[in-house]
């Protein structure tokens, strides 16, 4: 209405003018209601085209829409790894909570089973390490007196060797013969002695030490199974809706237990969905405004600091079937993320909260280079003057939107 009003200034006005001042027509007497549309027919039709144009322009090179949000990330809560029985819930329906803090706790009897099962393992581990100690200290004792023996019976078998040797016939040969034997078991005695120790030894040094290695990782996995009983906040935030109770089983995948939101979510960036036929026009760095419901009679500045690549509508998971095209849904948009101009530009919007977003397309550098020709450099005048339009525009609608809401929309 506004582009048809404008419009109309500078065409229907300067054909009645000249209709009436000079060709002397009258309203009432010449122009009537049934001859209006002959006699002004040149400048209702310029002001039909010019408006047709002028809409186009504005909607094409300053782009508007209503799809815009403040979205923000939520946080499952949830246990990780475990599923059970809820035995205790520490938080409310509605309630801030930092890092850390227990939310929920779990039933862990059979987490807690294998923790002092654990325990007892390596308990039973430095049973044995003082055992085979205690047997290293006997192989010792044991290979001591197996070199006495072997010694003695040396000794022995050298005193008779020696007797034998000065007056032959004076030991029995036999004799010298069962201490030969005696002391080839006593040389085996202390082999079986050593090798005892050595045993013992390597049960002390390497092989317990390797079982109480591996006792301590089982219950350090233990642990961890059980502390992933108590459930705590992930992030700094605040709990809502958080109806769990004790009794409820929670699983990760089929039933978390609610959401945290973090503090600030939704407060640093609005997403703005624009059609796709201003996807060549959607730059980064362009200055828009905002105005939310939640917020109102407030205009934001604000500029675009990214504009997403793909249309989320275009996207498909392998499955069994061909795609069919015309199966698709309504066109998609262009996603952007637009950033407060100024600090604290979101302040008092709602998280959630719905938005309308103007964004505008700035020529100034392409008007300021030498190279631009003169009819371009108008053109491009026209271009971002005809924001202003825009502009009054978005301000009208923050100017009617609470009385659409809460007057006309019946709320």
């Amino acid at each position: 209405m506004f582009e048809l009003m404008f419009c109309s200034l500078l065409t229907i006005v300067p054909d009645y003018l000249y209709r009436r001042y000079a060709q002397g027509k009258r309203f009432g007497k010449e122009i009537t209601f049934f001859s209006v549309w002959y006699e002004l027919r040149w400048g209702i039709t310029g002001c039909l085209m010019l408006t047709v144009s002028l809409i186009t322009m504005i909607f094409y090179f300053h782009p508007t829409t209503s799809s815009a949000t403040l979205y923000y990330r939520t946080v499952p809560i949830m246990p990780v790894g475990v599923a059970g029985r809820v035995a205790e819930v520490n938080v409310g329906f509605s309630a801030a909570v930092k890092k850390g803090d227990v939310l929920f706790t779990l039933d862990g009897f059979k987490q807690q089973a294998a923790v002092e099962t654990a325990r007892r393992k390596i308990a039973e581990v430095d049973a044995t390490m003082q055992t085979a100690q205690a047997d290293v200290v006997k192989a010792d004792a044991q290979i001591g007196e197996a070199k006495a023996n072997y010694q003695q019976a040396k000794d022995e078998l050298d005193v008779k060797t020696e007797l034998q040797r000065r007056n032959p016939g004076i030991v029995a040969q036999r004799d010298i013969d069962k201490l030969q034997v005696l002391v080839d078991q006593r040389q085996s005695g202390i082999d079986a002695a050593t090798a005892a120790r050595q045993s013992a030894a390597l049960q002390v040094s390497t092989s317990l030490p390797a079982q109480r290695a591996s006792a301590e990782a089982a219950l350090a996995e233990a642990q961890v199974n059980l502390d992933q009983t108590v459930i705590r906040a992930g992030v700094d935030g605040r709990v809502e809706q958080f109806l769990l109770r004790t009794g409820d089983v929670v699983n990760q995948l089929l039933r978390p237990a609610g959401v945290l939101i973090p503090d600030g979510a939704g407060k640093n960036a609005l997403q703005a969905g624009f059609g796709q036929i201003e996807a060549q026009v959607m730059k980064e760095g362009m200055v828009a405004e905002a105005t939310c419901i939640s917020k109102p009679w407030v205009i934001i500045p604000m500029v675009i600091t990214t504009v997403q690549d793909y249309i989320a509508a275009g996207q498909f998971q392998g499955g069994q079937q061909l795609l069919e095209a015309q199966n698709a849904l309504k066109p998609g948009t262009i996603l952007v993320f637009l950033e407060p101009l100024y600090k604290g530009g979101l302040d008092g919007v709602t998280p959630g909260s719905s938005c309308i977003v103007n964004a505008y397309t700035s020529n100034h550098e392409e008007i300021s280079a030498k190279d631009t020709s003169t009819a371009r450099k108008i053109a491009l005048h026209v271009v971002d003057g005809v924001g202003l339009v825009h502009a009054l525009l978005l301000r009208i609608q923050a100017l009617l939107l609470p009385i659409q809401t809460l007057v006309l929309g019946g709320h």
